[in-house]
């Protein structure tokens, strides 16, 4: 499930991003995507590619990762996401839920920590 009002455009040094076209409410799903499930052995080989900056770690264990299809892998990250997302193991899916109002032409966002407002830095802010 792909809400109808949900576009992807480009956006100026933050590469693609997905946006709407249309006010959206609170605690709205905007989309439900099917997910491809891969081993622990296939996300160390993944991580060696582009790829790793659009896989999520899968599993009650967080010893999988998984493709999703879908928008799900073009939400970029923000530290005050306007949305957030959750993993169905079951059936396979990651779900994006509002957690604000959400102007039309607005980005939507999530927090790639996993839980919208959580200010820890993420692999790409850490400094080493």
């Amino acid at each position: 499930m792909l809400s109808p009002f949900l576009y992807i455009d480009a956006i100026k040094d933050k590469g693609r991003g997905v946006f709407t076209r249309k006010k959206i409410k609170p605690n709205t799903i905007i989309e439900i995507a099917p997910v491809v499930v891969m081993s622990g052995k296939e996300k160390e080989l993944l991580d060696q590619t582009l790829l790793h900056d659009y896989i999520f770690i899968w599993g009650k264990n967080n010893d999988q990762c998984c493709m999703a299809l879908g928008y799900i892998s073009i939400y970029n990250h923000s530290y005050q996401a306007n949305c957030e997302y959750f993993m169905d193991y079951g059936n396979q899916t990651i779900c994006i839920k509002t957690v604000r109002t959400v102007e039309p032409d607005e980005e939507l966002t999530i927090n790639y920590n996993g839980n919208w407002n959580d200010k820890k830095p993420v692999w790409f802010d850490v400094k080493h």
